[in-house]
């Protein structure tokens, strides 16, 4: 990765952020040793948000009730 003078940074930061942006490190540096690095972000992850659909989703009263023979046989292979 070549390092990149901080007089060369700060006149061209536009395209080395377009570089950064596309998944290339810049490395800036003084002197021709490194001192930063511009590099890509990768967005945060939404956070889980529990209870989302409440008031929304309704189940029947039987929903945990047994199935029915035929449609339990039919499950079985009877």
């Amino acid at each position: 990765m070549p390092v990149v003078n901080i007089y060369e940074a700060k006149t061209q930061l536009s395209r080395l952020i377009e570089k950064a942006a596309s998944g290339e490190d810049v490395v800036i540096g003084r002197g021709g040793r490194p001192v930063a690095r511009i590099t890509s972000l990768t967005p945060a992850k939404q956070p889980i948000r529990f209870g989302l659909l409440k008031g929304r989703i309704k189940l029947a009263d039987d929903f945990d009730a047994p199935l029915p023979d035929e449609v339990l046989g039919a499950f079985e292979g009877r």
